[in-house]
């Protein structure tokens, strides 16, 4: 019998395996075939998250849009400088109705917040006779890219009737929520008006109204 080289044997076992790569087949090392140009890919495509929906941006200058909730009662404004008015419906013992007044007075009108303020505080007296601005409670938050200072009191409701007239009510046991926003074409004071308990009611209400203006 003839002997067979044992480097024979081993060359021909290294061209078997390289032929068997060039051919694709076997071998858990092999790399990839290129997917042919404008054939589909088997491999599914990673998944990537979607993007939230971006509020657009306001225009500079315009006016800004108020939505209020389902049960407040919209009215038609009274007055060139309301720009809308809403009846909160009153709470179980409550004697009336509150009451919601976005008003605008122009780009210089209606006055500084302090100013405003203080006349906020006039139209309250205290039943132990505190001045109202020592149980006033403010605090301040940023909407829509905008400045908003918030403004909360208590006490018996004393404002005019009418401005300038000199008449004033008599409304013990009413709060005022109020919101002053500065907008880039002035500012807006959104005020509500109203029995404790219905304003109260409608507190949260009131914040996200403020909450959503745009």
């Amino acid at each position: 019998m003839k002997t067979i080289s044992p480097v024979f044997v081993a060359l021909a076992l290294v061209l078997g395996c390289a032929q068997a790569a060039k051919d694709g087949g076997g071998g858990g090392t092999s790399e990839p075939r290129p997917v042919a140009e404008g054939a589909e890919s088997k491999v599914p495509p990673a998944s990537t998250p979607v993007a939230a929906a971006s509020t657009p941006a306001r225009e500079p200058g315009a006016a800004l849009v108020f939505d209020p909730p389902k049960d407040w009662v919209v009215g038609t404004p009274t007055s060139s400088m309301r720009k809308a008015q809403y009846r909160l419906p009153r709470a179980a013992g409550d004697a009336e109705d509150a009451e919601c007044v976005v008003y605008f007075f122009g780009d210089m009108g209606g006055g500084n917040v302090e100013a405003n303020i203080d006349r906020w505080c006039s139209q309250f007296e205290q039943p132990d006779g505190r001045d109202s601005k020592s149980v006033l409670e403010r605090s301040e938050r940023t909407v829509s890219g905008m400045a908003v200072h918030d403004v909360k009191l208590s006490g018996t409701y004393v404002a005019e009737t009418a401005p300038g007239s000199g008449e004033r009510v008599n409304k013990p046991g009413f709060e005022l929520r109020v919101a002053i926003v500065a907008s880039d074409h002035g500012d807006y004071f959104v005020k509500l008006v109203g029995p404790a308990a219905t304003v109260r009611h409608h507190d949260a209400a009131f914040r996200d109204f403020i909450g959503r203006v745009h």
